[in-house]
């Protein structure tokens, strides 16, 4: 298998998301790879304490993020990490409340077995790992994504852990014997004392010789199918790579396009062959309408259409109001957005002056998005209201405390999910 000390998913999860839309993107480091390659992956060594290793501070002091995904989490040494880091994740997304977390299912590549070891219900699996407070600001995908972006020049055997590297070598050198036998005499055969030679050598890495490993590897692969067989292999394993910096990228195609109230679902996803798991229509009932309401967006492949993004749920399945992720962020981006307008009128006469401008302002702001298809209703009345002023939202005690006390009520556009066509038999009339 392959090294998980020396797999990251950073450089490849950024092409996923610049390949599927994304812009302007915010890296934020919790360690070095060194380190980690070293030490281990595990939160004690990557993350620090309750803080992801300093980039939670730093997340807090930028306005801008409206998502927040961490890919290389899957890689962590125990599903436990995993977790610890999620939670961690969704704090600071509750706590912000501008931004939504995208998780990928730990060890998402595996097929649902339905049992205790099921990776979405099983007793280490997604939904017993992930915390049950703040699920609106969160989404979740499964499965992970059989990709093409990892190149055969990418892929040698310094990837693998120094055990399979052994046993390889061990294989390799068992067949050389066969394929280059000792002749009549017993003298051994140059050429299998030399392919055994190539072998021996990849017991060891040296990371500070990549010449070395290259020759090595390309020796290896011009005399050796078995080789060859294990390289093919191991570059299918590093194209699959976790969906959340795929989703990440969707969603800012799907907002720039069309707009952050349209479901980035139903669209393709670019760079990717098939989902690693081929799920079934059943199996995906179970996961967007579960009983704990944990619900899980599924990845699929439909014939003639591609691989589709088939879920539109934030992990608060069972909520009304917090149940589609479409809802969520446009919620996130009205408030902000007016909050941000509000900011001007920060230290202004508390009269009923203000109160108008402040009403007008982000009235106009409101009926602007309405007319986008944000919000629903056949004229701006039914779309969404604004109320500010004595009497009506605040008291003589709060002119008096300095607060200026606004509500803003609005009909946010729901998908529809569920199409449901009806079929009757009609009498013959003529």
């Amino acid at each position: 298998m392959m090294d998980r000390k020396t797999a990251f998913y950073l450089y490849y999860g950024l092409r996923l998301f610049f390949d599927n839309g994304g812009g302007p993107c915010y890296i934020v480091s919790v360690g070095s790879y060194s380190d980690a390659a070293a030490n281990g992956k595990s939160k004690d060594n990557l993350t620090g304490t309750g803080t992801l290793g300093g980039a939670i501070p730093a997340l807090v002091k930028e306005q801008e993020p409206t998502m927040v995904i961490v890919p290389d989490a899957a890689l962590l040494d125990t599903v436990d990490d995993w977790k610890t880091v999620c939670e961690q994740v969704l704090l600071h997304c509750v706590k912000m409340q501008s931004r939504i977390a995208v998780f990928d299912v730990y060890e998402g590549y595996k097929p649902l077995s339905h049992d205790d070891a099921d990776v979405i219900t099983g007793a280490n699996g997604f939904r017993n790992k992930t915390p049950n407070d703040g699920l609106n600001y969160a989404a979740a995908y499964y499965p992970w994504l059989n990709t093409n972006l990892v190149d055969v020049p990418d892929v040698d055997y310094s990837a693998l852990k120094d055990a399979d590297r052994a046993v390889l070598a061990d294989k390799g050198k068992a067949l050389a014997g066969t394929d280059f036998p000792p002749d009549a005499a017993g003298n051994a055969n140059p050429k299998g004392e030399q392919l055994n030679a190539l072998w021996d050598s990849i017991k060891t890495v040296d990371p500070t010789k990549p010449a070395d490993i290259k020759r090595t590897h390309q020796a290896l692969l011009a005399v050796s199918s078995l080789y060859r067989d294990v390289m093919s292999k191991m570059r299918f394993l590093m194209n699959q790579l976790p969906p959340s910096p795929a989703i990440a990228g969707v969603y800012a195609r799907v907002d720039g396009t069309i707009g952050v109230y349209k479901s980035p679902a139903n669209t393709g996803i670019n760079s990717v062959i098939a989902p690693s798991v081929n799920i079934t229509h059943d199996e995906q009932e179970d996961l967007n309408v579960p009983l704990n309401g944990k619900s899980v967006n599924a990845i699929r492949t439909f014939p003639g259409r591609g691989v589709l993004i088939w879920g539109a749920r934030t992990l608060d399945g069972n909520s009304q109001d917090w149940r589609y992720i479409s809802v969520r962020r446009t919620l996130i981006m009205l408030e902000q957005s007016i909050k941000a307008a509000a900011q001007a009128y920060v230290f202004e006469p508390n009269t009923a002056a203000t109160w108008i401008t402040v009403k007008n302002t982000i009235s106009n702001y409101l009926t602007n998005k309405w007319k986008e298809g944000a919000l629903v209703g056949a004229a701006p009345a039914e779309a969404f209201s604004v109320d500010v002023g004595l009497g009506s939202t605040m008291t003589a005690d709060d002119i008096l405390d300095g607060f200026m006390l606004v509500t803003v009520k609005v009909a946010v556009v729901r998908p529809a999910e569920f199409i449901v066509i009806t079929f009757q038999q009609k009498m013959q009339t003529s």
